[in-house]
């Protein structure tokens, strides 16, 4: 509920702070007054759009301002919380201005916020009923709401919601697993040759490795040949030039002339033997390097096989990676996108049968909820209908239509069902119901919005509910019913209501009185709370206008004793 509202620099208002309590709030004075000025400061609140015109001369800018206790609204302070907003112990600050540039600034728990998240929170949980402004019932979008919280039809309409919503994503998610068949075939096709091409060439890492050895081996052969024989005959002689002495001979007269000065000098003995050690390692190079020239290859067919296996290795290389190792690795990723590809197809079954399991449970929810809707329909229009006959339109008629709602083919429902509930109005005898927007008045439409509170106040209480030009052509029992109907709404909702007419006005827990005075030479605007003897005077002049006498205001007291709760 609102517990502080500030007005300030809008239209004839210079500043005002009104401090509302729980259950029915009445707004009362001369017509001119500016009592809509506070209508216009609520709905500002609620996120309708503001103009410069509003802002008072003098002023820079028009400001409402407005304290909210939520201790009532636990879907608002979910809301809040959602968008990192905190209440402080369930006090809810909410400031909107509007400039001289027509630009505004809302501000939520001191947060600065978009314009349109005013209207986003207080759906639902601000509304205003008026000639020029009613926050829901013209707007047949949200009768299908009001319609389930009477019927208590919220979760089925949320699980219709979500079905129609995950059918709608796998429906998305088709059409692209489809849209991409044809690329995803290409793509496969060209995945495989890449996986067999590298799959047909077996490569190992260790066999190239050693082909390339064997390849440097084949080709310098003959130059290697040619080197180790002439390493071979020096080291064990030619006999092509016998006049060159091999290194092993030479040797070996090395080791006879030491072994000969031993005779003469010992030590010699030393070198004489390391001399014989390299004398038999020179033998063993010799017979090795013999061996190893008999087995060198010089055949030119084991070369061309060489260099075409090594040429059918490189070229993989160019084409997938720089090493061995990286072709192997870039097999193993296309093999991978492959099999995931060729999954594209099984995937594509699951999700169409996974589709018709939830089309067929959508549509089960559909029916439900067109079935509690059917019910709730006659219930809520059976219950609008009799409140509207106290509230003095006897001839009016009331009917909620469940139009057929246009769902995508294939589909059961639309996202809120399989129909659109709106709600008709007909006030004159004889006439069919039609939509409320095209024949409702602006006295019509509050006590329709009266009504359909009074057969919702169960179901969605804790609002804060405002009602203008709800008395618009009514007196005497009429204007005591709609009183009425106001004070019990006000048992489960917070109502602002601006009347003329004191016998609504008697019912009410708190009365502000709505005066234009001058100040200055410029016209403003007063509002205050009336109390005792001056709430009486006030119903009085309301009763019998600006000459009050005596019996007037009993009549006035008479009437608030009578509205007194027992």
């Amino acid at each position: 509920m609102i517990e502080t509202l500030r007005i300030e620099g809008m239209a004839i208002v210079e500043r005002v702070e009104l401090e509302f309590g729980p259950g029915l709030n009445v707004l009362t004075g001369e017509t001119g007054a500016g009592k809509s000025i506070v209508l216009g400061a609520l709905a500002l609140l609620a996120g309708a759009r503001a103009s410069a015109q509003t802002i008072r001369d003098g002023h820079e800018e028009a400001v409402v301002e407005a304290v909210f206790d939520t201790s009532r609204s636990p879907e608002l302070e979910q809301a809040l919380a959602d968008r990192g907003i905190e209440t402080d112990d369930h006090q809810l600050v909410v400031r909107r201005s509007v400039s001289k540039t027509g630009r505004g600034r809302a501000r939520v728990a001191g947060q600065l916020v978009p314009i349109a998240t005013l209207g986003e929170l207080f759906a639902g949980q601000l509304e205003i009923s008026s000639q020029h402004d009613s926050q829901g019932l013209l707007r047949p979008e949200l009768h299908g709401r009001l319609l389930d919280r009477m019927g208590g039809l919220e979760e089925r309409r949320v699980a219709v919601a979500r079905g129609y919503a995950a059918v709608r994503s796998l429906d998305a998610e088709l059409a692209k697993l489809r849209s991409e068949t044809r690329e995803r075939a290409r793509r496969r096709d060209f995945l495989a040759f890449q996986v067999d091409e590298i799959d047909s060439a077996r490569l190992d890492p260790a066999e190239v490795a050693e082909l390339r050895t064997r390849r440097s081996l084949l080709a310098h052969a003959a130059r290697l040949q040619e080197e180790g024989a002439r390493v071979l005959a020096a080291l064990t002689g030619d006999p092509q030039a016998a006049e060159d002495a091999p290194a092993v001979d030479l040797l070996a007269g090395a080791v006879r002339r030491l072994e000969g000065a031993v005779s003469l000098d010992p030590s010699f003995g030393d070198f004489a033997t390391r001399l014989r050690g390299a004398q038999d390692e020179l033998r063993d190079v010799a017979l090795e390097l013999e061996r190893h020239l008999s087995h060198l290859d010089d055949d030119p067919a084991s070369l061309a096989v060489a260099e075409e296996r090594l040429h059918q290795v490189e070229q993989l290389q160019r084409k997938y990676g720089q090493t061995v190792e990286d072709v192997l690795r870039f097999r193993d990723t296309s093999a991978a996108e492959l099999a995931a590809l060729e999954g594209a197809d099984e995937r594509e079954a699951l999700l169409v049968g996974q589709r018709e399991r939830l089309l067929a449970s959508l549509g089960d929810e559909a029916k439900r909820l067109s079935a509690g809707r059917m019910k709730a329909a006659g219930r809520l229009a059976k219950s609008v209908q009799s409140s509207l006959r106290e509230l003095a339109m006897n001839d009016a008629q009331f009917a909620v239509a469940l139009e057929p709602a246009e769902a995508p083919d294939g589909m059961p429902c639309g996202a809120a069902g399989a129909e659109i509930p709106e709600f008709r109005f007909s006030a004159n005898a004889g006439e069919e119901p039609r939509s409320l927007r095209a024949v409702a008045s602006g006295g019509e439409l509050s006590r329709v919005f009266l009504a359909l509170k009074q057969a919702l106040r169960e179901a969605d209480a804790g609002m804060v509910l405002v009602f203008d030009e709800v008395d618009a052509g009514i007196g005497g029992r009429a204007a005591d019913r709609v009183g009425r109907k106001l004070s019990e709404l006000a048992g489960q909702h917070q109502v602002l209501c601006i009347t003329h007419l004191p016998q609504i006005a008697a019912f009410a827990k708190a009365q502000f009185r709505v005066a234009k005075g001058e100040r200055n030479g410029r016209s403003h605007t007063r509002i205050q709370q009336v109390e005792g003897t001056e709430r009486v005077e006030e119903i009085a002049r309301m009763a019998g206008g600006e000459a009050v006498g005596e019996a007037t205001l009993e009549h006035a007291r008479e009437l608030l004793a009578s509205r007194a709760p027992a």
